[in-house]
């Protein structure tokens, strides 16, 4: 009797734009990395932290080389299957710390080009919809495949509470949207690599999901 082929095991660097130790955005990211061990065991969430880089400056750029947390930092974006940005909204567009990511990590040679994404925020009143859109716009150039759906804009700030004092996600409608986002980002991570997408999904529920 054969052995049954090694499920596939997806690596999700994760990033939040928000350095804020309390930060919703930050707790997303907490709530994805537990949805995934508890129910989608495919996926392996890595929160990317930001904090350390440096505003982009290419006198840093010696020799051919980055600094050395930007080094760091563009070796867990290349080592990553897929990507999944948690961004609050900032005067309508996307936070400064996610932008200095975006452009460090775009440096030649470009590192997240040919990956899926997804993107998810907590913000104010428009919970954070213009700085997702913004962030595709960053995408294309940068060769980024984000699924369309489903879209989850966090309003963090409006009844029913949805995050702790501490930053933690609490509101299930908002968990299972996220799950499903996740089943989303896997299948396209997956068909973009050539592989089954049925065969990972252990739930036997199917998010077929649209390149942009």
């Amino acid at each position: 009797m054969e052995d049954a082929p090694a499920e596939t095991v997806l690596r999700l660097a994760a990033i939040s734009g928000s350095l804020r130790r309390a930060s919703a955005n930050t707790g997303l990211i907490r709530a994805a990395a537990e949805i995934c061990k508890v129910s989608i065991p495919g996926m392996q969430v890595d929160h990317v932290d930001i904090s350390d880089l440096p505003l982009l400056n290419t006198d840093l750029e010696v020799d051919g080389g980055f600094p050395p947390a930007v080094e760091a930092f563009r070796a867990k974006v290349r080592a990553a299957d897929c990507f999944l940005f948690a961004s609050p909204e900032y005067n309508y567009s996307i936070s400064g710390p996610l932008k200095n990511a975006l452009d460090w990590g775009s440096r030649p040679p470009n590192c997240w080009g040919d990956r899926a994404a997804a993107i998810l925020s907590a913000s104010g009143g428009s919970g954070g919809s213009r700085s997702q859109y913004h962030i595709r716009q960053v995408g294309v150039f940068l060769d980024i495949h984000f699924i369309n759906k489903p879209e989850i804009f966090t309003k963090a700030h409006v009844a029913p509470k949805k995050f702790d004092d501490d930053g933690n996600l609490i509101d299930p409608e908002t968990k299972e949207m996220l799950r499903k986002m996740l089943l989303s980002l896997q299948a396209l991570a997956l068909r973009l690599q050539g592989k089954p997408v049925n065969s990972a999904q252990g739930n036997g529920e199917s998010m077929l999901p649209f390149i942009s």
